[in-house]
């Protein structure tokens, strides 16, 4: 099987280090996970292997002959290849002409030989176990996860290439857990053949699922490489952050007792009807499984979808749709920050701004000044690394994308903060940020409710945590002392 090694890798941009002595192997035939918080290098290392980039110092060797990586295409042909989360794809053209976008097509007699496209097409699918999808389909028709089984496949195309060692950079964070699934099983079986998966991920869960070792990173040096089988998560976040696994969630802070929010018979599509009240200064967890309501349960609460029942905000009826609930003092987090939260190419002070126009406009116009004023204090707030209030958000890592949504939740000083999945797709640093944030929030006195699919998190985060099953809150527990597997059993438990 190759083997290729990293050792004493250095590249420096400007004054800044991006990696210092970084090290990594990788073998033909394993998932080898590549973690570490944001700025921690991993973007620098991908970079130089793809060729992007040039390494200042170290050694780059594969089965222990030095390679030349100085160009896209010379690390095309020792055998890298790399899918990005980002799906760059023709959605016009159909799936076999998608996987032939990089290589000439199938010609006879001076035309597309269209049998022979659609046979190669179908048969690298085959070998990808992905012959469900259907060669002259649309590629806009297929969905994020079979999109990215069609570009792996593409690799696989009999045209000469040699292939051995594909580099997945958050390959699942646009996709359901069936896309992921299916992913999972093509990664099986290109190990299976012999090839090698640097398989970046924030998601510890993936990684421990599917890595075989795992490397560090942290600061642009290697920090340790770890077989899988023999590691646990406290001590990969360990090494991640120099911090123990118990130092993650900050101290609960008593509650005042004084009501925030009253919810009676709250009823919406596949919910209800739910009943429950929130105190100032109170983190609230909810938990259910897929299905169980909690998709629905903030959406209904800031208005997003129809709802009824009595809702009351400090004493006062609730609106019943997002722009009022907004201006009384009901901020709301969504799940989805690409497409549900952010504008990628406007600058992120528009962002921060959407739902306070009102009071940040004048005569219809937005008062620049004003508005950049609150974002940089926002911005301190919420310990969000930018350039400015102009910088587009596109150029923000994951965690400080998500940052700028919790700065727009603030800007309005809530009463109450929802929180849809608030650190999905961030790594362990910017979560410690986000749920220090949160903490501050409760200690201040804002409540705050959380529906989260992390278990650690809601138990780590929430003084009580309401269990969803079938659209109703089955049960209320408090999470001190509680633990993953019985919330995991609430959660699995028939209303009672």
């Amino acid at each position: 099987m190759p083997e290729l090694r990293l050792s004493g890798i250095v590249k420096t941009f400007g004054s800044a280090r991006a990696l210092n002595g970084a090290e990594l192997s990788l073998r033909g035939g394993e998932v080898h996970a590549l973690m570490g918080e944001n700025g921690a290098g991993k973007s620098t290392l991908i970079r130089i292997l793809a060729g992007l980039d040039s390494a200042d110092a170290g050694e780059v060797a594969l089965d222990g002959v030095a390679l030349r990586l100085g160009s896209p295409a010379l690390a095309k042909a020792a055998g890298f290849r790399f899918l990005h989360q980002e799906n760059h794809v023709v959605p016009a053209l159909s799936v076999a002409e998608n996987m032939h976008l990089s290589r000439p097509y199938p010609q006879r007699l001076g035309l597309v030989h269209w049998a022979k496209l659609r046979d190669a097409a179908a048969a690298a699918l085959g070998r990808l176990g992905a012959s469900h999808i259907d060669v002259w389909s649309g590629m806009g028709s297929l969905g994020p996860g079979d999109q990215m089984l069609v570009r792996i496949a593409a690799t696989l195309l009999d045209d000469g290439d040699a292939p051995w060692a594909y580099v997945m950079d958050e390959p699942t964070a646009a996709l359901t857990g069936a896309e992921a699934e299916r992913l999972f099983q093509a990664i099986a079986a290109l190990k299976a053949a012999g090839a090698a998966v640097l398989y970046v991920s924030h998601r510890m869960d993936e990684v421990m699922h599917l890595a075989d070792r795992i490397t560090v990173l942290r600061d642009g040096a290697h920090v340790a490489t770890r077989d899988r089988a023999a590691t646990s998560r406290d001590e990969i976040i360990h090494d991640m952050t120099g911090r123990d696994m118990a130092d993650l969630f900050p101290r609960r802070a008593a509650t005042s007792g004084v009501l925030a929010l009253s919810v009676q018979d709250l009823r919406s599509v596949g919910l209800g009807p739910v009943s429950f009240e929130v105190a100032q200064g109170e983190v609230l967890g909810v938990a259910g499984l897929s299905g169980s309501g909690r998709e629905v349960l903030l959406r209904a609460l800031i208005g997003a979808v129809p709802r009824a029942g009595e809702l009351h905000l400090r004493g006062v009826p609730l609106a019943a749709n997002p722009a009022g609930a907004w201006a009384q003092g009901l901020a709301y987090v969504p799940p989805e920050r690409r497409t549900e939260g952010v504008m990628p190419r406007r600058a992120l002070a528009e962002t921060v701004a959407l739902p306070h126009l009102s009071r940040l406009s004048n005569f219809g116009f937005l008062q620049r000044r004003k508005t950049d004023r609150l974002v940089r204090r926002l911005a301190q707030d919420v310990r969000l690394k930018a350039s400015g209030p102009d910088q587009p958000i596109a150029e923000l890592s994951g965690g400080n994308q998500q940052k700028v949504l919790f700065a727009r939740a603030l800007a309005g000083d809530p009463a109450v903060l929802l929180l849809d999945e608030p650190t999905r797709g961030v790594d362990v640093g910017a979560k410690f940020d986000i749920y220090a944030l949160i903490r501050d929030l409760a200690a201040k006195g804002t409540a705050v409710i959380v529906v989260s699919s992390d278990l650690p998190e809601l138990i780590g985060l929430s003084d009580r945590i309401a269990i969803l099953t079938a659209g109703r809150i089955s049960q209320i527990l408090p999470a001190a002392g509680l633990t993953e597997a019985a919330l995991l059993t609430a959660c699995y438990q028939k209303e009672s």
